[in-house]
């Protein structure tokens, strides 16, 4: 993109001036970081605009990408770097004497995703603007995020995420096209003249859906793409009469429903209301973004709905938006006047479908009776999709009479959204090989003897614009000296980085980053969290969402390992380590939240015990997100992938650590699987059970824990510390993590993630970390050699396989 320092500056002080009315020196650092964030903006439009009338001049398929979720980050640096133009406004704000990075961490992380779901879906958007390809992206403007998290008193406490306290420089709001979604109400059958019925909801609640976009600038191309997000209003939300008789809370009532549409990410659904709210969420997007297309098809190429699919696909990510099929249904058949079989024809040409989890409890299903109250109309669609589904099923198993319940879309009082996604979609897709295995032979079996075309992998990526280019500009710089540009957009490049694993100044010189990045994390957690950190040791990291199959619990008791040792055995002097976590429990999940006051509870004793000070410490970084990330990833040693064997879908923490420079200690799951026929099984420490041990433990029925604890006392001991008051003088804080394992418990069978059968190897491979970072030189070259070896998983990469397999895109350079 063009830029000129001269304009840029007199745009700032218009900005500064028209905004706020101050001149640079009167300008705060928000003022600041606005005013450079619309004057980039400015720069952006205009190749954003170009994008869209190149898009509509030359009519070709899109993509469009329906997410719950987008895990976007802090959006200034990337966008900066993407367009070309980081280097003209660090020079700017120079000669202003304004230090650039003080803008930057005035930016707040946006609110739009929590975990692996949403930053991959981020980082797809990154890709297709990238590789020029015309993709965008569909999903909630949430007005909180997920939430704020603080560590009180060990434990997790949830505070709203007021990311849009100020307003967001880089969206734009697009009124004009506002729709509208109705929930609740009934169903009215009309007949026509010619004997064909149309159906309408009457009575049903009217909430408005407005559009904001955000540019998703692409690297090194003109090419801008589109995130379209929807906010939730009442278009009648204010009663002025109950108002002016005193009724004050009933006057907004109906404003406050809509609003608690678009408020928080993933409410609590713990009961009824909290489901009913997901599942007003999911339609609410899902119908406002269908409807968007709809009108714009209807724009460009007339009522031709069969053309439909010629001119857009539809991307699910994971379960969260399928219940736009059935209202592709219902646009298609009560607004469009379209039969039955023409509607279907088209559903099931338009939508693509991506499975992200193996755990059958993930598979989201809803309950009937908040489903046909919430959505009557969709309920009417859905059950005669299952009636035409059950004749198929019928037809193709005649007497197998438990298949056809099985995979029955509605059954036993719920919705089935999963089955609904494989049945009605074109394309099914894993996102790892293991993963995809696992749903073709296990998960999905059914479904796969039905539809063996439809089932496909596309092994997840990440970009490295922002992973490695944004995150760590040291050793980008390192690299382009060595290999040349290029890698920014083709990873596989990075194998020239081979011919230097044995070159003793590239290694020293990487070791020398790779410390200078754990001295910035070191001085970041000093400054946010008054933790102090010892850049010469270990830095073990596992940042990732706090479930129970991801196993933090493994990590934090072979932590209490470590300390009973060290306090008992004068002899055992490993390499200082620091252990370092970051993870948000979802408000509802009782055990996570017990397993982050562990950790905080095990840090607390550790890190004040001056028998291992200098040996040992436990650090919990407050509120994890994408900005906080990009400082850890950098500075890691040990990437922490120890996930169950067969329980991750894929991971791309893995990838972000590896790319870095990260070593993986791990187990065979998930993406760790490919990672590791990458890296070399010699460039990776591997532990625990794999999916197939643990298939066949279950098949015997033959799990039993207390053999772990009588053949283990140092286990043992680590058991009874969770009750003893050893970390916490409460004993019934931790009981219930204790009875999970040893017990079970809620009519679970005891340790269903296998913590206690997979402690012993962990330990050995811990200890096998250990020894070889003492060789500093071959740690370097292990480390370096992930990096050269990780072009595969390039969200680029990915998006690729999705365009020639899935998609069929064709490139459309914007001038």
């Amino acid at each position: 993109m063009n830029f000129d320092k001269e304009s840029f500056k007199a745009s700032l002080s218009a900005r500064l001036k028209r905004q706020y009315g101050k001149d640079i020196s009167q300008a705060t650092k928000h003022d600041l970081f606005d005013a450079v964030s619309a004057s980039a903006m400015e720069i952006v439009l205009e190749n954003w605009m170009k994008t869209r009338n190149a898009y509509y001049k030359h009519q070709g398929r899109r993509v469009y990408y329906l997410s719950a979720e987008f895990l976007m980050g802090r959006a200034l640096s990337n966008n900066l770097i993407n367009a070309g133009i980081m280097d003209g406004v660090k020079e700017v704000l120079k000669e202003l004497n304004i230090d650039y990075n003080i803008v930057e961490d005035e930016e707040p992380d946006a609110g739009l995703g929590n975990g692996g779901l949403g930053r991959l879906a981020a980082c797809f958007l990154d890709s297709l603007a990238t590789l020029d390809y015309p993709g965008h992206g569909y999903g909630i403007r949430y007005q909180y995020g997920m939430f704020e998290q603080h560590i009180e008193n060990g434990c997790q406490v949830e505070y709203p995420d007021n990311w849009l306290k100020h307003r967001d420089p880089w969206e734009i709001k697009r009124s004009d096209l506002a729709v509208t979604v109705k929930f609740g109400g009934n169903v009215v059958c009309h007949r026509g003249p010619n004997g064909t019925s149309r159906f309408e909801v009457e009575n049903a609640e009217e909430v408005l859906a407005t559009p904001y976009d955000m540019p998703i600038v692409g690297y090194d191309t003109n090419t801008v793409n589109t995130l379209r997000l929807w906010q939730a209003s009442s278009q009648d939300g204010f009663d002025l009469q109950l108002f002016n008789q005193m009724e004050y809370l009933r006057a907004v009532e109906k404003q406050n429903s809509a609003e608690n549409i678009s408020r928080v990410l993933y409410p609590n659904d713990n009961g009824p209301s909290g489901k009913a709210l997901r599942l007003k969420q999911q339609y609410f997007f899902s119908s406002a973004s269908l409807q968007d297309l709809m009108n714009h098809f209807i724009s460009d190429h007339g009522k031709d709905f069969q053309k439909f699919p010629d001119y857009q696909v539809i991307q699910l990510n994971d379960t969260h938006p399928v219940v736009a099929i059935p209202e592709m249904m219902r646009l298609l058949m009560d607004e469009q006047g379209l039969g039955w079989e023409a509607a279907w024809s088209i559903v099931k040409r338009t939508f693509a479908y991506t499975n992200h989890t193996i755990l059958a409890e993930a598979l989201e299903k809803w309950p009937i009776s908040i489903f046909q109250s919430l959505l009557p109309r969709i309920y009417q669609i859905v059950e005669e999709i299952n009636r035409r589904l059950s004749i198929e099923l019928r037809e193709k198993y005649p007497n197998d009479y438990a298949k056809q319940n099985r995979m029955s879309i509605i059954q036993n009082g719920m919705i089935h959204m999963a089955w609904l996604a494989i049945h009605a979609s074109f394309s099914v897709n894993g996102v790892a090989a293991l993963h995809t295995e696992i749903l073709k032979s296990q998960e999905l079996a059914d479904w796969y003897g039905l539809y063996p075309e439809k089932f496909n992998n596309k092994t997840n990526g990440i970009t490295q614009r922002r992973w490695l280019l944004c995150a760590n500009p040291k050793l980008s710089a390192f690299i382009t000296e060595r290999i040349g540009h290029g890698w920014e957009k083709d990873l596989s490049l990075l194998r020239g980085l081979e011919k230097f694993a044995n070159d003793d100044a590239s290694l020293e010189e990487f070791l020398k980053i790779k410390q200078e990045n754990k001295e910035n994390l070191a001085k970041y957690l000093k400054i946010t969290q008054n933790e102090f950190l010892d850049p010469e040791s270990i830095f073990d990291v596992q940042i990732k969402r706090l479930h129970e199959y991801k196993r933090q619990l493994l990590n934090i008791l072979h932590i209490m390992y470590l300390y009973n040792r060290l306090l008992e055995d004068p002899s055992f002097n490993p390499p200082a380590r620091t252990f370092i976590f970051g993870a948000k429990a979802a408000s509802g999940y009782r055990r996570a939240k017990a397993i982050i006051k562990l950790i905080n509870c095990v840090a607390d004793r550790i890190n004040n015990d001056r028998r291992v000070r200098g040996k040992l410490r436990v650090v919990f970084v407050e509120n994890y997100r994408v900005s906080v990330a990009e400082k850890i990833f950098p500075a890691s040693d040990v990437s922490e992938q120890i996930s169950t064997a067969g329980k991750e879908a894929s991971g791309t923490g893995n990838m972000k650590f590896m790319v870095n420079g990260a070593v993986t200690l791990g187990t065979l799951d998930g993406a760790n699987i490919e990672i590791v026929e990458e890296a070399g099984k010699e460039n990776a420490f591997i532990f625990g059970l794999t999916k197939d041990e643990i298939i066949a433990i279950e098949n015997e029925h033959s799990y039993n824990p207390q053999k772990y604890l009588d053949r283990n006392p140092q286990l043992a001991k680590i058991m009874n510390q969770l009750i003893d008051g050893t970390f916490d003088p409460d004993t019934q804080l931790f009981r219930e993590l204790y009875d999970s394992l040893v017990y079970g418990v809620e009519g679970q069978r005891p340790d269903v993630y296998y913590v206690l059968a997979d402690f012993d190897s962990y330990v050995k491979a811990q200890e096998q970390v250990a020894k070889a970072y003492t060789d500093r030189k071959r740690w370097a070259k292990m480390a370096l050699l992930n990096i050269a070896r990780s072009g595969k998983f390039s969200s680029d990469r990915t998006i690729e396989d999705y365009v020639r397999d899935i998609w069929k895109l064709k490139k459309l350079k914007v001038d």
